[in-house]
């Protein structure tokens, strides 16, 4: 069967602190989640192709649009969401050589289940499409970032949000 060649780091802790909430323990577990899970499964992937060349290998982080305006409010999940951002573009140039490309996506505000009707009656207005995005939205661009038709696009964060105006 073999090695995987995708690894799809999906997974986030948020939790609403700011600068009077925010304390060592809130840090720590958005760092837990959010950044250390990611770094460490990207990188043993990556290790794993050093023992096992595979023809092309492909990391796909989801982040946040911390990068297209704040996030009053959630600073330790702005901050370990950016560090993901960050951390793919470094992670793109040293995993180039071994044919493995590195990019992000921002799914945008996605109605995976946590929003509830007063969140959604607030943003709705915020997208142009008339809609909120859904997870099948950002699905179809992580679905792309894989397939071999990317394979010459690395180091990139990709917006995937319909236009949602910050603000």
């Amino acid at each position: 069967m073999g090695l995987p060649a995708i690894l799809v780091n999906n997974a986030a802790h948020s939790f609403r602190d700011g600068y009077m909430n925010l304390d060592a323990k809130t840090l720590d577990d958005h760092y837990a989640v959010n950044m250390r899970a990611t770094f460490l499964l990207s990188v043993e992937f990556a290790r794993r192709f050093r023992q096992t060349p595979i023809p092309a290998g492909r990391i796909i982080n989801l982040t946040s649009g911390q990068a297209l305006g704040p996030m009053p409010g959630e600073l330790a999940y702005a901050a370990t969401k950016g560090a993901i951002s960050a951390f793919t573009l470094s992670l793109s140039v040293e995993l180039a050589p071994l044919g493995i490309t590195v990019n992000a996506v921002n799914p945008g505000p996605t109605d995976t289940g946590w929003m509830n009707e007063v969140i959604k009656k607030e943003i709705l207005p915020k997208f142009p499409f008339g809609r909120i995005g859904m997870p099948e939205d950002a699905a179809r661009l992580v679905a792309f970032l894989a397939s071999e038709e990317a394979e010459w696009i690395t180091g990139q964060v990709l917006n995937s949000e319909g236009g949602f105006l910050r603000g």
